[in-house]
C-alpha cells in the first residue's frame, strides 16, 4: 500500500520545524531536552533518553538528557550504551528487559537513532514503547534519519560553540586576573576589552572605558608632554614593526602619574589593514623612579666627593705657596680643614663600599654585648660639639636597660645617621630625644626630633637605596640618599626593624629593634 503525499508533506514541514528549532540552540544542555522531547513526540514514544560521545576522546557514551525518566534511574541503562549501536537490534532486547525489571518500567520496545556527523559518531537516541507497534516503512525510516542527521548537526555545533564559550571564559579569567594591564581595541582603535588592573591604572571603570578610543583613555604622554597614542602610535609605524612598545608617562582620573610600558600584539589582514590589537600595559613606575634615583645619585655623589677634594687641594695648594707666610694658628686651622675634609671623604666612600656589601649579599657583624647607652653619649658628645648649643640632647634609659648583642661600629653608624638627619632637618634646633626600652627580647630605640617632618607617603620610600624626602630642605641639606638605606641594612642584619612615625611640621622619631644580651636571653 503507497503512502498518501499529504503524510509525506506533512512529514517534511514537522522536520522543517523540528530542524530550525533544533540549530537555533546553541546552549547543549537545553538542545539535547529539545531533541529528546522531539524524538519521543515522533515516534510515539513513552519515554527516551540521548547518550553522546564524552568530550575527552575515550567515545563512551553519558547519558545527557532524558524524557519521562528521572536521573536516578539513569545508571539503570549503563547496560544499553555499552553494546554498538549495530548489536542493539540483536542483543537489546534481552538488555531492555533486565532495565525494565530493575526499574518496573514498561519497556516493551526500543527504537535507537544514531547520531553521526562526517562519519564520527556523535551519540545515539533511545525511544522506549510501553507497547509493541507495526514496524515503519521505508519513508518512515528516512524521516527518522534525517531528523537524526539534523540533531546530530546540532549537537556536534553546541559542543563546539560550548568549548568555544569555554575557552573565552578562560581567555576572560586570564585576562581579568593578571597583574599587568589588559587591553583589547578593535579596528577602530576602540575599546572592546579592559581588565581589573587597567581600572587602577586609569581611574576609568570598563563600563565608562568600552567603546572609547584609546587614546582618551590610557593616553601615553612623552617626558615633553605629548600624547604618544595620538601623535606616535607604535601601532601606526611604517615600516610595520613586529612586536611595537610605548613608554611614557599616564595621569589617571585621580591625579596620579604612573609610568607605562605598553606592549601591542596587532592583527592584520590583507594588505596589512589593522583589525584590532591586544595591548599588555605594565607599570615601570618604580624601575623608572629607580633610574631617576640613580641619576641623581650620580649627581649629588659626584658634588659630594667634589666638595671635600676641592677644599683639601685648595687647603694644600695655599699652605704649599713659597710665597707666603702663614702663622702656626694658620696653619693648624688649614690642617684641621683637611683633616676634616678628609674625614669625610672617607667616610662618603665608606658609605659607597658599604652599599655594595649589601648589594652583594649583605652586611658583615661582629657582635658583642654592651650597654647602649655608653655607645648613644658617645654620638651625642660628637654632635653637641659640632650643633654649638643649638639643640638639646635628651637621653631616656631605664635605670635596669640590659645590654645590647649588636656590632657596635655597625650600630654607631645607625645611630650617627638618625641623629644627622634630625639636626639636618630640625632648621630651628629644639630637642632631640634618644631612648630605649626593653621589651621581650629585644631592645627598642628610638631617636626623635621636632623638625619638619615627613610626609605620609615618603615614609617607607626613605628607606630606599638613593632616595631622599621631597621637601624644602632638600636642596639646602648634603646627603646622597644612602644613609637610611644602610641603616636599614644593618639592623635587619642584627634581625631587627626599623620604622619611622611622623607628622609634618611635628617632627619624627625614628624606631629601630634590636636583640637584648645574651645573659637576659639566659635568665
Amino acid at each position: 500500500m503507497l503512502e498518501q503525499p499529504d503524510h509525506r508533506l506533512r512529514q517534511r514541514e514537522y522536520l522543517l520545524q523540528i530542524s530550525r528549532a533544533i540549530t537555533a540552540q546553541l546552549d547543549l544542555s537545553s538542545l539535547l531536552n529539545l531533541v529528546i522531547g522531539y524524538a519521543v513526540e515522533m515516534l510515539a514514544g513513552t519515554s527516551g533518553l540521548i547518550a553522546i560521545s564524552d568530550e575527552e576522546g575515550d567515545d563512551a557514551l553519558r547519558i545527557r538528557a532524558s524524557s519521562q525518566l528521572p536521573r536516578e534511574i539513569w545508571p539503570a541503562f549503563a547496560p544499553l550504551l555499552d553494546l554498538p549501536v549495530g548489536d542493539l537490534p540483536r542483543r537489546g532486547v534481552a538488555v531492555l528487559r533486565d532495565v525494565a525489571a530493575d526499574t518496573g518500567l514498561s519497556l516493551r520496545q526500543m527504537i535507537a537513532l544514531p547520531l553521526t556527523v562526517r562519519q564520527a559518531s556523535v551519540g545515539v537516541i533511545y525511544v522506549f514503547r510501553a507497547a509493541l507497534n507495526v514496524d515503519f516503512s521505508a519513508n518512515d525510516r528516512q524521516f527518522l534519519q534525517d531528523f537524526a542527521d539534523q540533531a546530530a548537526i546540532a549537537v556536534s555545533n553546541a559542543r563546539l560553540y560550548q568549548g568555544v564559550l569555554r575557552e573565552k571564559q578562560r581567555l576572560d579569567a586570564m585576562i581579568e586576573q593578571s597583574a599587568d594591564g589588559a587591553m583589547i581595541i578593535d579596528s577602530r582603535w576602540r575599546i572592546t576589552t579592559f581588565n581589573h588592573t587597567m581600572e587602577q591604572f586609569t581611574g576609568w571603570s570598563r563600563e565608562e572605558a568600552i567603546g572609547r578610543p584609546c587614546a582618551e583613555v590610557l593616553g601615553i604622554h612623552s617626558d615633553q608632554g605629548v600624547n604618544i597614542c595620538l601623535t606616535d602610535c607604535p601601532l601606526q609605524r611604517r615600516p610595520i614593526m613586529e612586536n611595537p612598545v610605548a613608554e611614557g608617562k599616564i595621569t589617571s582620573r585621580d591625579g596620579r602619574d604612573i609610568y607605562v610600558q605598553s606592549r601591542y600584539a596587532a592583527q592584520r589582514g590583507p594588505g596589512d589593514i589593522f583589525l584590532g590589537a591586544i595591548a599588555n600595559v605594565r607599570d615601570i613606575t618604580a624601575q623608572r623612579r629607580e633610574v631617576e634615583l640613580q641619576n641623581t645619585f650620580i649627581s649629588v655623589i659626584s658634588h659630594e666627593l667634589k666638595t671635600p677634594v676641592s677644599i683639601i687641594k685648595g687647603y694644600a695648594g695655599t699652605l704649599a705657596r713659597q710665597d707666603a707666610t702663614f702663622s702656626q694658628e694658620t696653619l693648624r686651622e688649614g690642617l684641621t680643614v683637611i683633616e676634616e675634609e678628609a674625614d669625610r671623604l672617607a667616610r662618603q666612600i665608606q658609605d659607597l663600599l658599604d652599599v655594595s656589601r649589601v648589594a652583594a649579599g649583605g652586611v658583615r657583624l661582629d657582635r658583642s654585648d654592651f650597654p647602649l647607652t655608653i655607645l648613644v653619649a658617645d654620638v651625642v658628645r660628637s654632635f653637641a660639639a659640632q650643633t654649638e648649643g643649638k639643640f638639646e640632647f635628651e637621653l631616656r634609659f631605664p635605670d635596669d636597660m640590659p645590654p645590647v648583642h649588636a656590632d657596635y661600629e655597625r650600630l654607631r653608624q645607625v645611630l650617627s645617621n638618625l641623629v644627622s638627619n634630625a639636626v639636618k632637618y630640625s632648621p630651628e634646633g629644639g630637642t632631640i630625644r634618644i631612648g630605649a626600652r626593653a621589651e621581650g627580647d629585644l631592645a627598642i630605640a628610638y631617636v626623635a626630633d621636632q623638625g619638619i617632618g615627613i610626609a605620609p607617603e615618603e615614609q617607607e620610600q626613605i628607606f630606599q637605596r638613593f632616595y631622599r624626602a621631597d621637601n624644602r630642605l632638600r636642596r639646602e641639606t648634603q646627603g646622597s640618599g644612602l644613609g637610611l638605606y644602610l641603616a636599614r641594612a644593618i639592623i635587619e642584619a642584627h634581625g631587627g626593624t626599623i620604622w619611622v612615625e611622623s607628622q609634618i611640621g611635628r617632627g619624627s622619631r625614628f624606631f629601630f629593634t634590636l636583640p637584648l644580651g645574651r645573659r637576659q636571653l639566659t635568665d
